[in-house]
């Protein structure tokens, strides 16, 4: 069995290269692996950071670049595209979260128990999320409970897992943020559960180079409507 770690990534020169290191330090016994790396149009020195890493001749590792930068959902759907594992895991380039939990989100798949997993930051006690993030993450997620009668607790985290069955069928169209909700109501819709575990988040601050801003609630807020209406 193949696990494809997908890792989209704009101007995040700083980071790349320690998330791709921890990414194979990870054990994941006799499970294969392969990383994608979906650059999304980064105009910063992200693209010679890849090409540094010591992994960057590595077969398992493979890089693809887009020309002009559209948006997290974008690079997802970017690194799906060329993705050949069987179980397929996002895991964004900065520092927030850490591979470690690799083994806490493959063990519901591995065990047969889920087809989707989360990793959420809110089943365990943190402190870690400002008060503002953390409202407005609630209130996402209780608006994607109320339509799709679901019991998530994080419906924005970026640890997302999904046996590759569990995509067949779904067709995702967003291109930023918006990615979040959109995959999250489409599972949903095509009955599929989603099982959630706790992890760890180390949240950065806007000046240390958080991209998400308020608009992206609003196109969040947009697109979980828009999926419950059939569209």
């Amino acid at each position: 069995m193949k696990l494809s770690i997908i890792i989209p990534v704009y101007n995040e020169e700083q980071t790349i290269g320690e998330v791709i290191e921890r990414v194979w330090m990870v054990a994941l016994g006799g499970l294969d692996r392969e990383v994608i790396i979906a650059n999304d149009g980064s105009s910063d020195g992200t693209r010679r950071a890849i090409d540094a890493s010591p992994w960057a001749n590595d077969p398992r590792v493979k890089s693809y670049d887009s020309p002009i930068n559209l948006g997290k959902g974008a690079a997802v759907r970017l690194g799906l595209g060329f993705a050949t594992g069987d179980i397929l895991l996002v895991q964004d380039a900065d520092l927030e979260l850490d591979p470690n939990e690799y083994g806490r989100l493959l063990a519901p798949i591995l065990e047969g128990r889920a087809e989707v997993v989360y990793g959420s930051r809110f089943l365990a006690s943190t402190g870690h999320v400002a008060l503002r993030r953390r409202l407005a993450n609630r209130f996402l997620t209780m608006l994607t409970n109320i339509l799709f009668g679901s019991r998530l607790t994080d419906m924005e985290t970026a640890y997302k897992v999904f046996k590759r069955e569990a995509l067949n069928g779904i067709r995702l169209r967003c291109v930023g943020f918006d990615f979040e909700p959109e995959i999250t109501a489409k599972v949903l819709r095509s009955g599929r559960r989603i099982l959630e575990v706790p992890i760890g988040y180390k949240p950065r601050r806007e000046d240390e180079g958080k991209k998400i801003r308020w608009i992206d609630g609003v196109d969040a807020i947009y697109a979980l409507i828009k999926c419950r209406l059939g569209a």
